[in-house]
This record gives C-alpha cells, structure tokens and sequence, in this order.
C-alpha cells in the first residue's frame, strides 16, 4: 500500500538559527540570558519576530540545545561556546536553504510589456 498523503515542505529560511549561529561564531562565551537578548535584538531589528518573547525565549533554548546536541555548540555549565568548524558548516547549510527557498509567487512572475 502506497502512501498517498502528500505535504508542502515550503519551509522558510530559519531565521532564527542563522542568528544563533552567527552570534555564537565569534569565538565569545555567553550564557544563555546574555545570547537571547542579542538574538532578540537582532531578530527585532530584521522584524523576525512573532508569537511573543516568552515563545521565542523558548524556541531559541530548543535550538541551541539541538546544537549542543548536534555537536556544533559546547556547553559548559551554564555557559555557550560555538564550534568554529561546526558552524561554519551549519551556516553554509542555511546558506544554501536560504538561496533554495523559492517564494510561491517569485515562480509566477509576468513577464515586463516591451
């Protein structure tokens, strides 16, 4: 029996952990307050932000876990460091998500009148 469900994978670029990564490259050891308010600015900055800061406090901790998890992020204690190789494999990742993602409209484009 075949699988007939079929779902849209029109996922966005993830803002999120592309800030993460690029706060966390520098080499700076943050603990987990000190690293969401600079996220949040930033976020705020590029009008990123949606579902409130309690949700977004949240999201970001899941995601960095995931990158402690996923070896890109050592944690000591309660302190952040990033994985300079890591990351920069990572950020290539969402680099290249980031230049795949096609806008459902930006296909449609009309052609200009000559």
């Amino acid at each position: 029996m075949t699988n007939t469900h079929t779902a849209f994978s029109r996922r966005r670029p993830d803002v999120l952990a592309e800030e993460l990564v690029a706060a966390l490259s520098n080499k700076t050891v943050f603990e987990f307050k000190a690293l969401f308010e600079i996220i949040h600015a930033k976020l705020l900055a590029r009008k990123a932000v949606s579902g409130g800061e309690d949700m977004l406090r949240l999201r970001t901790y899941e995601k960095l876990q995931n990158m402690v998890y996923g070896g890109s992020v050592k944690k000591v204690a309660k302190s952040y460091t990033g994985i300079a190789s890591a990351l920069a494999v990572l950020s290539l990742q969402l680099q290249n998500h980031r230049a795949s993602a096609v806008l459902p409209l930006a296909s449609h484009s009309v052609a200009p009148a000559v």
